[in-house]
């Protein structure tokens, strides 16, 4: 195996961060762990990207196996090769189906060596720039004030800057709001004082900026931007800070009762760099909850690891816990954005969950949430308890915020952090069958919900697909004669009347009161349709596929 090394900055110094402090800069979002044999102590001292051309690997590297597929052979030789050349750790892409194989695992875990995963939203040459910055909190930075700083302490790096450039300092996101500001004891100009105060700058002043095209200047430069002074305003110094190809933010200095000095650009551009780990820090400076949410999200898709959970949360590893599938109702504020909706249920789920004897961890996914749960009773009994009476207390509270049709899907209750995925499933299939057309309850398990559950699978196989698309009645059927019927004629009703019919097993007084008709109505429309479609409704086969076409229609079938 060869590689081509892109040591950090810091590639002279000793020693480099360790894993665990490189893995609390990046937060979530970027890299998934799955297995760390050896622990989160080893240091990292570069980054290395696989080379099939070079020979050799330095010790302590983290290696990036760009194009190797986690399913491959390959995958088992590189991870094996960088064991036995002392790499800190392999990261790899996702692959084709998201999860780890075992022998991958297994192997890493045999040859000691950590293995983590890139995740499928953060592309390499991203993750290279944003490993370099990470590097740097344990590197050469460009000057010993700011490397002195504790990472994350955005207001010790902005005091750290303002000495150095001789100026008042302000950093900022990308809305103009202020992360941190210098403390200096020498007038300010009244823009600095508004902006300070309001913590961000001020709107009149962020349009004027937008509008003369300065912030495309500023997020397209890769340099210092000189403002000259201007009546009451000092000139300011403005950088973009940086991590790979990632914009985190800008780093403002205001002259403050003098000019700047002439090396002012210089020693910005330099804390540009320093400042990108810590801004990287501070974006996830929940890390402890981020990284907790990370190695839940990973072990229940099946690629992470027990261990790193019970780190992150100080879940044990062996103890009754669960996952449930919360989905909410419509949000009765309209505008509410995907985003904003995703973070006002996990904030909700968070904060209920507190009030219970249980150690959550919340997670956002498509449409809704998982919560795991961990330390549940001992008892096996009352832990299915918890989390029944749970997940009925978090149904009230979520329709009482988002409205009604709230449904909750309870897993099953486990005895390990490595079954989890198991209970995943069983949340998932049990917020499906609550769903589906026709249930009226809003939490079950899995269990409750049994014949549901089933008729979804069955109409899965039948459909040949997990979305229902394609599904329909057969052409030439009787229930495809009523569907092509009633799009020509009968308004629905045909179709509509022999479900109701069928449902109620043929009984007309209960079918005509479902339907809201004279049951001699009723009598007529079904002579009528049985004439339309040619359906033998004294056939137990007949019925029985016409039972499972309505059903494919329901499940999402367009065309008869």
């Amino acid at each position: 195996m060869a590689l081509n090394a892109m040591g950090g900055p810091g590639d002279d110094a000793a020693p480099g961060p360790t894993l665990e402090k490189l893995l609390s800069v990046m937060g979530a979002g970027a890299l998934e762990l799955c297995v760390a044999p050896r622990g989160l102590a080893v240091v990292v001292e570069g980054v290395t990207v696989l080379d099939p051309l070079e020979p050799a690997l330095s010790r302590g590297q983290l290696l990036l196996a760009v194009g190797v597929d986690p399913q491959s052979a390959a995958a088992l030789d590189v991870v094996r090769d960088a064991a036995r050349s002392g790499a800190a750790a392999v990261v790899l892409g996702q692959g084709r189906s998201g999860r780890p194989p075992d022998a991958l695992r297994s192997a890493a875990e045999a040859a000691g060596t950590a293995l983590l995963f890139r995740t499928a939203w953060f592309g390499w040459t991203e993750l290279v720039g944003a490993l370099r910055a990470g590097l740097v909190l344990a590197g050469l930075p460009a000057d010993p004030a700011a490397s002195a700083v504790t990472p994350g302490d955005l207001n010790g790096l902005a005091d750290a800057v303002a000495v150095l450039v001789g100026g008042a300092v302000t950093i900022e996101d990308l809305e103009s709001r202020v992360l941190a500001y210098s403390s200096t004891k020498e007038d300010v100009d009244e823009l600095r004082r508004l902006t300070i105060l309001g913590r961000r700058v001020p709107e009149w002043r962020v349009s004027a900026m937008r509008e003369a095209g300065f912030f495309r200047a500023l997020w397209g430069s890769g340099d210092v931007i000189h403002r000259p002074a201007h009546g009451e305003n000092p000139e300011r110094l403005v950088v973009a800070v940086r991590a790979g190809g990632e914009i985190l933010g800008s780093i403002w200095v205001a002259a403050a009762g003098a000019d700047l000095p002439p090396h002012a650009s210089d020693t910005l551009r330099s804390a540009a760099r320093v400042a990108a780990a810590h801004l990287l820090h501070h974006r996830s400076h929940r890390t402890d909850a981020r990284l907790a949410e990370d190695a839940a999200r990973a072990l229940l898709d099946g690629r992470g690891s027990a261990a790193v959970l019970t780190e992150r949360t100080g879940i044990p590893a062996h103890g009754h816990c669960a996952v449930l599938a919360v989905r909410p109702g419509a949000s009765r504020k309209g505008d509410d954005g995907a985003g904003e909706t995703a973070g006002k249920l996990c904030a909700l789920l968070a904060v209920c969950c507190g009030a219970y004897d249980v150690t959550p961890v919340v997670l956002p996914v498509d449409r809704g949430a998982l919560i795991l749960l961990g330390a549940l009773h001992r008892d096996p009994r009352r832990a299915v308890e918890q989390v029944s009476q749970l997940g009925t207390a978090l149904v009230r509270q979520v329709t009482d915020t988002f409205g009604p049709d709230a449904r909750i899907g309870l897993g099953t209750v486990v005895g390990t952090l490595t079954d989890l995925p198991e209970s995943r499933r069983s949340a998932d299939l049990a917020l499906r069958a609550l769903l589906s057309p026709g249930e009226h309850r809003a939490v079950a398990f899995a269990s409750e919900v049994a014949e549901t559950i089933a008729l979804n699978q069955m109409l899965d196989t039948l459909t040949g697909t997990g979305t229902g698309s394609g599904a329909g009645a057969a052409p030439d059927t009787p229930v495809a004669r009523l569907v092509a019927y009633d799009a020509g004629h009968g308004g629905g009703t045909m179709v509509e009347t022999l479900r109701a019919y069928l449902d109620h097993f043929g009984h007309v007084p209960d079918t005509a009161r479902a339907l809201g008709v004279h049951a001699n109505s009723l009598r007529h429309r079904i002579s009528r349709l049985t004439e339309v479609s040619g359906l033998d409704l004294r056939s137990p086969d007949a019925r029985l596929l016409a039972q499972l076409q309505l059903r494919l229609l329901e499940h999402g079938g367009r065309q008869a």
